[in-house]
């Protein structure tokens, strides 16, 4: 395993302006794989968050004016910087919450990309051709910044969607003030530090602090117009509520509960191969997780014996230690037991079935052991609601129709999976789902040119693709008057 010198954490600090910016330690920091304590963060005031709105609106002016060949170059410079910090940053979200070295690594990877695909797009939007529709009038579209946009990030994956926040966000001539999580601030601390040599001061504020605290008072802000959001969907509506006294525009991608629907004539072989990402990536702290399994009654024996041996032999451990580890522990010990408390009431109030797992090792960190239940009915809450965690529940289905319906029957509407050989059927049920991604014998992954986002209560607005860059713009009209009639 190649390390790295250790980053100093005492020097991490939220940056306002360009400048350091540090008023005490009011959380700790703790590392959800050993329950040690890492270190202090901050907890930033009212003063605090004015200051780092006034700081991006005073950059506004520059770094809308720059043509967008210039965004794009600093953009650019930006991911080659933090492309040169992957490993130092790696490190450091392994241990901030737990994830894997390996996968955080990938993490870093896959950030850089994105920053590169929207330095390109950029240079790439357009608008309505310019054109007379009324005599004496000539009509031309521009998409203009909104402003200072509050970017408010999730701990699941703290740097892969930081990068799906504020690089469409600067791509498109906005400022930024960046809020993470209290449970995973410091890769966006090191972020802070590397965009203080790259961007103009003020381009990029990173504050940190709780979401009731000071998420909840910069989403409210005057200052800010727009509030981009990835999170809970609880969460999501108390964003929408802030912003409603100002009518600022918000941008929200927030929970899933994705369903995987498995027809007789599945590959259960490809099926086997896929689901252990889809179900345990992450600890299955995925919005996107693959987290009902809907089968016919024909299959559901099999299907129970994959999701068995895939959650078996996963290897559950300290993954910045040990390179052999699948799977850390989830992020916190509160979100833990807020996990086995589903599972208890599963069993317990609805009569559902433990296939394996369920056990909470023994082990300081904040361990839950893969999870696969079956016996559940569609409308217990293990059903119904974001679990964020390793479980998996298995129902069937007595037909295409009913497999679409049992599929839709809940509040969310992000992501979701089709297995058939069958393609006139994967045509169909794919049109069917109400889902903003569904993959076809497939499930989990993204690319930057593809929109990402939900239907229903997962969301408002895309992530990636030109139409992230797009939602962070103004239409503007512009009708020039010159007398003569056509």
């Amino acid at each position: 395993m190649t390390t790295t010198t250790p980053v100093d954490l005492s020097a991490l600090t939220p940056l306002i302006g360009g400048e350091p910016y540090r008023p005490g330690d009011d959380h700790d920091v703790i590392e959800p794989a050993t329950g040690n304590r890492l270190t202090g963060l901050p907890e930033t005031d009212r003063a605090g968050i004015d200051a780092a709105v006034s700081a991006a609106r005073r950059a506004l002016p520059g770094w809308a004016g720059l043509p967008p060949r210039d965004r794009a170059s600093h953009l650019l410079r930006l991911a080659d910087a933090f492309e040169a910090a992957t490993l130092e940053m790696g490190e450091l979200e392994a241990r901030d919450v737990g994830k894997p070295l390996a996968d955080a690594r990938a993490e870093m990877g896959s950030a850089a990309d994105k920053y590169r695909f929207f330095a390109g797009a950029a240079r790439t939007m357009t608008a309505a051709a310019t054109g007379e529709y009324k005599p004496g009038l000539t009509s031309l579209v521009r998409r203009e910044p909104i402003g200072v946009v509050a970017a408010l990030t999730p701990w699941n994956y703290p740097m892969g969607l930081t990068s799906w926040k504020i690089g469409p966000a600067l791509a498109a001539g906005n400022t930024v003030v960046l809020k993470p999580p209290l449970e995973a601030s410091l890769t966006s601390l090191l972020l802070a530090r590397i965009a203080q040599d790259v961007l103009p001061p003020g381009v990029l504020n990173v504050i940190t602090g709780s979401g009731p605290g000071t998420g909840a008072t910069l989403a409210a802000h005057p200052g800010v117009d727009m509030v981009s959001l990835t999170g809970g969907t609880e969460t999501g509506k108390a964003v929408m509520r802030l912003a409603a006294d100002c009518m600022k525009r918000v941008h929200l991608e927030l929970g899933g509960k994705a369903p995987v629907v498995v027809f007789d004539d599945a590959d259960l072989e490809k099926f086997a191969r896929v689901v252990k990402g889809a179900v345990f990536r992450n600890s299955g702290q995925d919005c996107t997780a693959a987290t009902r399994v809907y089968v016919s009654e024909a299959r559901r024996d099999d299907v129970l014996d994959v999701l068995r041996d895939v959650a078996e032999s996963m290897v559950v451990g300290n993954g910045f230690l040990d390179p052999q580890v699948d799977m850390g522990p989830v992020v916190s010990h509160r979100h833990r037991d807020r996990i086995a408390g589903f599972v208890e009431g599963a069993v317990r109030s609805s009569g559902a079935t433990v296939v394996t797992g369920a056990t909470v090792p023994d082990s300081p960190g904040a361990f839950y052991a893969p999870t696969v239940l079956t016996g559940v009915q569609q409308g217990d809450e293990i059903v119904q609601t974001e679990l964020f965690g390793p479980v998996v529940t298995v129902s069937t289905f007595s037909g295409e129709d009913d497999a679409v319906a049992q599929a839709n029957d809940v509040r969310y509407g992000l992501a979701a999976s089709v297995w058939t050989r069958d393609i006139d059927r994967a045509m169909a049920v794919s049109a069917q789902l109400q889902a903003g991604t569904v993959w076809v014998n497939e499930h989990g992954p993204t690319a930057a040119e593809m929109p990402f986002g939900g239907y229903k209560q997962s969301g408002v607005g895309r992530d990636l693709s030109i139409h992230a860059v797009e939602q962070h713009t103004n239409l503007k009209h512009v009708a020039i008057g010159h007398g003569r009639s056509w």
